[in-house]
């Protein structure tokens, strides 16, 4: 990966935002004809580039899920849980290019490392300020860090493990020292402690929503609405646009019939029928796939069935990628038991271990030959598509002998609850949704014994030396071959089983002109216009 330097509930809810877990169920700006899966593997497709731009007019964004809160350190850095709409106010250090696959300076002027990666040095943009009117300089945002920090913001965890110093070393450059060489520590810089809050933020005792960003708030009725201005002294220019709207639509399928009625003119689409149906519509938008987004969860804890490495290796044993694809996303989805499958670039010649049936009764036999009862709980959330998903599974596993009941929370929030605060499961369905931009964060956050998001419990000093040497490889192919063997572990010990990636696809109506994505979809609009 190349980098670019460029001059001109708490605890509980800061782990379940820290891996990226979403519970279920061509070049930038080219022009491109269909938003078919053969057009681009990440990036803009179908996004007319020509013309120039007019001022005026607004665009309104229906996203995966409203925001509950301004601050970007309440775990809504992600693009799916808010990352969008905190980039718009408090901007970015660092935007990663899908096109180029490099990091680019956004808010910051460029950005350098030493020769073996330890030690990173970020210089800022001269003129640029907070929307109080204050200079975006290295104190403010070794200020904003410290705080995100403090409030346990998303990446917190892989921060601390990963960062020995943050200094302000001038007025305009911030220099990090790494506790180890890491080249895709910018990646850090392009969500959560990349997005700059001003000092004044907490002047009055209660955290306002002061940033850097190209708009400023206007409206935010949480779960309804919210409405953000265009700043006229921003560091880029005045936005064309004049503002930015964000409703809270719940329902996916009507998010996207919004966008083709032209209610609002972006959505956010996880669903695969959805996606499908979008990309057979010739949708121009932004599209981007993450990994392991569909994963059957397996509780290691001891006092669990799943603590008997036996029966975990049955329960992925029993699990079917290609019948939850027909049974659940109509056939619309990717089937595929690897970790990185072919779709990714760290795809390697090691698979997962896939559908054995013969295998998964063969080792239940065997567990309950030793006093194992065979049941199993599965907990998932109390609505049609995750229901799908709870009864696909118990229907696989029931097939192989096991005893599956199913407990279904009452809402995301109860069901974040008893997967990370109670440890109250066996089996659940969700999405860890790697990167293939920095593969080592959500990697760090999901399987590593230390970590706190690590819903699995799974402990193992090996999977610990292996995300080590992940995060310290040298090149591509060092890395390849780390993650194969990455994958050799999981398929010998069997903490989870692997469906496959998600293609995440962010519709646009027509109109639309000069959006960028960033990474984990994260949306910039300080360039965006409407054509008429």
């Amino acid at each position: 990966m190349a980098l670019r330097a460029l001059s001109g509930t708490g605890r509980v809810l800061t782990a379940f935002a820290a891996v990226g877990l979403l519970l279920v169920g061509c070049s930038s700006g080219e022009s491109v004809s269909s938003a078919s899966s053969e057009s681009v593997a990440n990036g803009l497709v179908g996004v007319q580039s020509d013309g120039d731009p007019s001022p005026g007019g607004t665009i309104a964004y229906a996203g995966y899920s409203s925001v509950s809160s301004l601050d970007p350190a309440a775990r809504q850095d992600g693009g799916s849980t808010g990352g969008t709409e905190m980039a718009a106010l408090y901007d970015l250090l660092l935007r990663y290019d899908q096109g180029s696959s490099e990091y680019v300076p956004q808010l910051a002027e460029s950005i350098a490392a030493n020769e073996d990666n330890t030690v990173w040095t970020v210089k800022l943009r001269d003129g640029a300020t907070f929307s109080d009117g204050t200079p975006v300089d290295a104190a403010a945002v070794t200020w904003s860090i410290g705080r995100y920090l403090e409030k346990k913001g998303t990446h917190t965890q892989v921060w601390a493990a990963s960062v020995e110093k943050t200094q302000a070393t001038d007025d305009s450059t911030v220099t990090f020292t790494l506790k180890r060489p890491w080249r895709e520590f910018p990646a850090l810089l392009t969500s959560g402690p990349g997005m700059v809050v001003a000092p004044s933020s907490m002047a009055g005792g209660e955290f306002a929503p002061i940033g850097a960003g190209p708009f400023t708030l206007e409206r935010f009725a949480s779960q309804e609405e919210l409405v953000l201005t265009a700043r006229a002294d921003y560091w880029g220019g005045k936005p064309y646009l004049d503002s930015v709207r964000f409703p809270a639509i719940v329902n996916e399928t009507t998010r996207l019939e919004s966008v083709q009625s032209d209610n609002v003119q972006i959505a956010y689409l996880r669903n695969p029928e959805n996606v499908h149906k979008a990309e057979e519509a010739g949708l121009p938008g932004a599209v981007y796939t993450a990994n392991m987004s569909g994963t059957v969860i397996i509780n290691n804890r001891e006092g669990r069935p799943g603590a008997d490495e036996r029966v975990r290796r049955a329960l992925v044993a029993a699990y079917d990628p290609e019948l939850f694809n027909q049974r659940v996303q109509s056939d619309s989805g990717v089937a595929n038991s690897d970790m990185f499958a072919p779709q990714s670039r760290w795809h390697s010649d090691v698979s997962g271990t896939g559908y054995d049936p013969d295998t998964a009764r063969s080792l239940l036999a065997e567990a309950k030959a030793d006093g194992y009862d065979g049941k199993i709980t599965y907990v998932g959330t109390n609505d049609p598509e995750t229901q799908r998903s709870a009864l696909a599974i118990q229907a696989m596993l029931q097939d192989v002998g096991f005893e599956v009941q199913i407990t279904y929370a009452t809402s995301i929030s109860d069901l974040v609850k008893m997967l990370y605060a109670q440890h109250d499961y066996d089996v659940s369905y969700a999405g860890f949704n790697v990167l293939d931009d920095a593969p080592f964060i959500r990697m760090y956050g999901n399987l590593h014994s230390s970590s706190a998001s690590n819903v699995l419990g799974y402990a193992n000093p090996a999977m610990d030396e292996l995300l080590s040497r992940l995060q310290t490889a040298r090149d591509d192919d060092d890395q390849r071959q780390t993650l194969a063997e990455i994958q050799t572990l999981v398929n010998e010990t069997a903490p989870m089983a692997v469906t496959g990636p998600y293609r995440l696809f962010m519709p646009f109506a027509d109109n639309v002109r000069g959006v960028q994505m960033s990474s984990d979809g994260i949306l910039l609009f300080d360039k965006a216009w409407t054509e008429s």
